[in-house]
């Protein structure tokens, strides 16, 4: 409903914006205003103020602003009407008097409320009754406690058409009013209207104000065709716009500046008994838009927990459809996929709290969601199947509604389709490719395309477009020297063996560009050890360079691997085998630099124009670089 200006200005007057603000923040005058830490952000430098006499808080930190309204329904997660609601209680400031007609339907509204509150009660007190006992077992079977059960107001309907429709009646009520509130069923066609939950445990669904307005109720009769039922869409309840257990965590979700949506009652219940209070669930069906804008009125980026079979992964891809033209600046999905086919109640109960926030600690973008949405079985392997999966994945950012998010979507595409197709080309031309089988048809090739290929696109082009590291480095080397080139480790290993090398080719040397920053600073302190001895041989230069910061670079390109053709690089190998060996592996390695520079300049092209000729210049470079990297040079 509108309220009158004077009506909002009344509340203002009568509730201080710092009286509000302090039972969240804790403020510190500073001159005429206070001063406190963002409720909205994580700091240690108060950055959040508060101004009485102009009626408003502002947060430097995150940009928040506005009046007592609005910082209620920031923090607790509130819509303006029940923001204003709660203010005018708080202030004694009476709600606005409504006309003949809002009140009519208000008191409508207020005995459907009833009922249902009524039908829970009953619920309850059923449960707990002879006829309840195999509701009861069922609950203890699951494992829930008394209190848990006394908590979410677990109930159970008797299994009769009119038990509830009688009490009911007794209480007062009509039977079009059961029939308006989704309590029985009723019509044109039916007679006697009937009790709508028979024979079932009853979930009680409240309203952001903690008010019944419906029920969801599981079966407990194997043979039901319905293992769940929910209520009717009703004045008070329409499926697609509630959570369950919305109410209860709100509170927690917004302490934690985090939310959880999982896909049953008894999930969101087990999660809650577990310590997870910011646990809700849709309600038996899709996630919907308005679902999306409640749960980003809990938290800026919900996390959407599925089972990680094939049914979870495909209501998540449901959600990434629903979701993209709603996105906005700060405002996404994550996304948890449960292991080895286990729900949350399953996993917290068979492997504790732990296991479950452990997985929560593992989520995924939605962009990453969405790229395995398109990428599911797909064959990649020729340029015409990877563009139709371009297509297909710009068509689905282009639904995104909000420009500025739009535009990073894509960036984010072309970074991504630049690691597939470089990581495409690069099986195929290690053999890896499309064969065909002894049918003639292309089997598909090994290529999934998923988040990881996300992780070497954030390295950069620069970076991707470093030398492939391939045999002659030793694993460790690898693992410490990034990107570390087998020709790189090779002029160092064959430094080390015959430090006289230093001598007669001490400019060539020092002129050298290293992608790997530890073998470079190798490379200096041989230079600089030179500098100090002259004429070093290799068992002195080992020693000064024993207990250094590079002691275990040293071991490692000692270790390295070499190929009968590399014996030059061994501390026993002839002087004359040295020196040609030196000299056509320098050779190689200058060439390798110019090819490397080639690369990144085609690497930008491709990030200019995306075409397909600059792909196949980068390829025709990589195979380049490949061939490049491995000497050539013969032992006889």
């Amino acid at each position: 409903m509108r309220y009158p200006p004077n009506f909002l200005d009344e509340i203002r007057a009568r509730l201080s914006v710092s009286s509000v603000v302090g039972r969240k923040v804790a403020l510190k005058r500073a001159g005429r205003e206070y001063k406190g830490l963002s409720p909205f952000k994580m700091e240690k430098t108060p950055s959040f103020t508060v101004n009485d006499q102009k009626g408003f808080y502002h947060c430097f930190a995150t940009g928040e602003h506005g009046d007592i309204f609005g910082f209620v329904m920031k923090t607790d997660g509130l819509s303006f009407p029940e923001a204003v609601e709660r203010l005018a209680e708080e202030a004694g400031v009476p709600m606005p008097k409504l006309s003949q007609r809002d009140e009519a339907r208000e008191d409508e509204r207020e005995r459907l409320y009833r009922i249902v509150e009524t039908s829970a009660a009953f619920f309850e007190a059923a449960l707990m009754t002879g006829p309840g006992t195999e509701a009861r077992r069922y609950l203890e079977k699951r494992g829930l406690s008394r209190e848990t059960i006394a908590a979410f107001r677990l109930g159970y309907a008797p299994n009769s058409k009119s038990a509830l429709r009688d009490h009911l009646a007794a209480a007062g009520f009509k039977v079009e009013e059961m029939i308006a509130s989704g309590m029985l069923i009723g019509g044109d066609d039916i007679p006697v209207a009937y009790d709508r939950f028979r024979h079932r445990v009853t979930f009680p669904i409240s309203d952001l104000r903690g008010r019944t307005i419906a029920f969801g109720a599981r079966a407990l009769d194997p043979s039901q065709p319905a293992k769940y039922l929910n209520s009717p869409d009703t004045p008070l309840f329409h499926k697609g716009q509630n959570l369950f257990n919305a109410h209860r965590a709100r509170g927690p979700a917004h302490e934690k500046s985090r939310i959880v949506a999982v896909e049953g009652y008894m999930d969101v219940i087990a999660l809650a008994e577990a310590g997870f209070a910011e646990t809700v669930a849709p309600l038996g069906t899709a996630l919907t838009e308005e679902q999306v804008k409640l749960l980003w009125r809990m938290a800026d980026e919900p996390i959407l927990c599925f089972d990680g079979d094939a049914a979870g992964r495909k209501a998540a891809f449901r959600a990434v459809e629903t979701v993209l033209p709603l996105l906005k600046p700060g405002f996404s999905l994550r996304f948890a996929f449960l292991p080895g086919g286990l729900d949350p109640d399953d996993l917290v109960r068979q492997q504790g709290p732990q296991a479950f926030a452990d997985e929560l600690g593992k989520t995924r973008a939605l962009f990453d969601v969405l790229w395995e949405r398109e990428a599911q079985e797909q064959d990649l392997s020729t340029p015409e199947q990877r563009a139709a999966f371009e297509a297909r994945l710009k068509g689905m950012v282009a639904k995104i509604g909000d420009a500025a998010v739009r535009t990073h979507y894509e960036s984010e595409l072309r970074e991504t389709l630049w690691a597939l197709n470089r990581t495409v080309v690069r099986e195929i031309a290690r053999g890896h490719g499309p064969r065909r089988s002894a049918g003639g048809s292309a089997r598909r090739n090994n290529i999934t395309p998923d988040w990881r290929l996300r992780e070497r696109a954030r390295l950069g082009p620069a970076a991707q477009a470093q030398a492939p590291r391939r045999g002659a480095a030793s694993p460790e080397l690898t693992a410490h020297a990034e990107f570390a080139s087998p020709l790189e480790v090779l002029l160092m290993k064959t430094l080390l063996s015959h430090p006289w090398l230093i001598d007669e080719h001490a400019e060539e040397i020092a002129g050298l560009g290293f992608v790997s920053l530890p073998l470079g600073r190798l490379r200096d302190a041989i230079l600089a050890s030179q500098a100090v001895e002259n004429s070093l041989d290799s068992a002195r230069l080992r020693s000064q360079l024993s207990g250094t910061s590079l002691d275990k670079v040293v071991n490692l390109v000692e270790r390295s691997i070499t190929h009968r053709s590399d014996r030059f690089a061994e501390p026993e190998a002839p002087r004359a085998e040295v020196e040609a060996g030196w000299r056509h592996t320098l050779a190689l390695h200058e060439r390798q630099v110019g090819l490397q520079k080639s690369l990144e300049a085609a690497v930008q092209a491709y990030h200019r124009d995306g075409s397909e000729d600059a792909l196949a210049r980068i390829c025709e470079i990589q195979g380049l670089l490949a061939r490049a990297s491995e000497p050539t040079v013969s032992a006889d």
